[in-house]
C-alpha cells in the first residue's frame, strides 16, 4: 500500500466536529458527558507569525490522536458521510501550495 503525504488545515476539524456532535448528541455528552465517546477537539495554540511552523510541528501529535480516536469509533460514527467525506482526499490536500 502506497502512502501519501497531505495538507490538513486545523479549519476544516471544527466543522466535522459540530456535525458530530450535532448527529450524535449522547455519544458527544450533550445529555450526560460522562456518555460523551466522540473525542475532543486539540486546544488552539497562539502564536506570532514567526513561529508558524513550530505550532505546526506542536499540533502533529494532537491532531494525529484526534483523527485515529475518530477512527475507533463505533461504525455507526466512524463510518458516517462526515467522517468519510473528512478522510477523502481532495486535490489541494494532495498537492499543497508551497510556502
Amino acid at each position: 500500500m502506497a502512502s501519501q503525504c497531505f495538507s490538513l488545515k486545523m479549519f476544516v476539524l471544527f466543522p466535522l466536529q459540530m456535525q458530530l456532535l450535532d448527529k450524535f448528541p449522547i455519544e458527544g455528552g450533550q445529555k450526560d458527558p460522562k456518555q460523551r465517546i466522540i473525542p475532543f477537539l486539540p486546544g488552539k495554540i497562539l502564536f506570532r507569525r514567526s513561529h508558524v511552523r513550530d505550532v505546526a510541528v506542536k499540533r502533529l501529535k494532537p491532531i494525529d490522536e484526534y483523527c485515529r480516536a475518530l477512527v475507533r469509533l463505533p461504525p455507526h460514527i466512524s463510518q458516517c458521510d462526515e467522517v468519510f467525506r473528512f478522510f477523502e482526499a481532495r486535490p489541494e490536500d494532495l498537492n499543497p501550495p508551497k510556502e
